[in-house]
């Protein structure tokens, strides 16, 4: 009885992480739209300025006693901090270069590159029914993206290379926890500051830093009040997004990604009357249909290698 009160406590303590991500990521999404329409503030400037926040927030947390920080050698972590700012840059770069079903179907090829990485350099293996899961997902994002799609060689390459190193950071994450046996917020709090001085150094190659529209520049008390929303608001989906991958994996967090896409654009269509295609609808239920398959496949075989572990005299 005892291990099945676990098993619960578990499961809801993941659903309620998943939960708090989709609240705070859904609330991030519509938070920057506004700062970008209304304000122009710059887009890594922003990112920048959340993990500033994210820093600062853990250190509030420490301070509190919430966690206590783990000795982490800086040379551990440097290619985590490398791969979150390549992240944001070529995913910028994806997004300026591409068409928005270009950049949405380049995206969905995160999940089988983790799947690729963590089989062939981490030796962890996927059945095939939790593989053929992801033929309904890529095809409803295909459906979703399929009248916006154009291809140029500049937006592939940036789309490929993103694709890469979102795939290995996300990887990194959960391994970093396991090989370094620390907590996500452990984690965060040093790879926080060391990427937020990484983009200081990359965000003058993209954006302006002084004058008007730059992140030092000339904002409204409004601006700044709003991007501080922001970065509070972003420093829950950091930490989400660390404390889940450390607790389920990478390509679980993937598909919920996948959900929160296709629960974004039906708010779109129900809050904002967004247009909505019958093709969009169908890429819909082919991805919730592949996401509803893999969890379900996930949660047996996970139950089935619980029992067989309880069966051991």
């Amino acid at each position: 009885m005892a291990s099945l009160a676990d098993r619960v406590r578990g499961h809801g303590r993941i659903a309620a992480g998943l939960l708090l991500n989709l609240l705070v990521s859904i609330c991030i999404v519509f938070l920057n739209k506004w700062i970008y329409v209304h304000h122009g503030f710059p887009n890594m400037s922003l990112t920048l300025v959340h993990f500033v926040v994210t820093w600062l927030g853990l250190y509030v947390c420490h301070k509190l006693d919430v966690f206590a920080p783990k000795s982490l050698p800086p040379s551990r972590l440097v290619l985590l901090a490398l791969s979150f700012c390549g992240f944001v840059v070529f995913t910028n770069l994806s997004l300026q270069n591409n068409t928005i079903g270009t950049y949405q179907l380049a995206k969905a090829m995160t999940t089988p590159a983790i799947i690729v990485i963590q089989t062939l350099c981490y030796g962890k293996t996927f059945s095939t029914r939790v593989r053929l899961t992801l033929i309904p997902i890529t095809l409803g994002v295909i459906l979703n993206s399929y009248y916006d799609v154009k291809f140029n060689f500049l937006g592939m390459v940036f789309a490929a290379l993103g694709v890469v190193v979102t795939s290995l950071y996300q990887v990194w994450v959960g391994a970093k926890q396991h090989e370094l046996q620390v907590n996500s917020m452990q984690l965060l709090y040093y790879q926080a500051p060391m990427s937020s001085a990484m983009l200081l150094v990359a965000v003058p190659f993209f954006e302006p830093v002084f004058g008007e529209g730059g992140i030092f520049g000339p904002w409204s008390v409004s601006a700044l009040l709003m991007v501080l929303l922001s970065g509070v608001i972003a420093f829950m989906v950091n930490l989400s997004i660390y404390w889940i991958i450390g607790n389920t994996s990478p390509v679980t967090y993937n598909m919920f990604g996948h959900f929160k896409f296709c629960l974004t654009l039906f708010g779109g269509y129900v809050l904002f009357k967004d247009p909505l295609s019958v093709n969009q609808g169908l890429g819909m239920l082919c991805t919730l249909f592949g996401i509803l398959a893999y969890t379900h496949f996930k949660l047996s075989e996970q139950e089935g290698t619980k029992s067989k572990l309880i069966q051991r005299p």
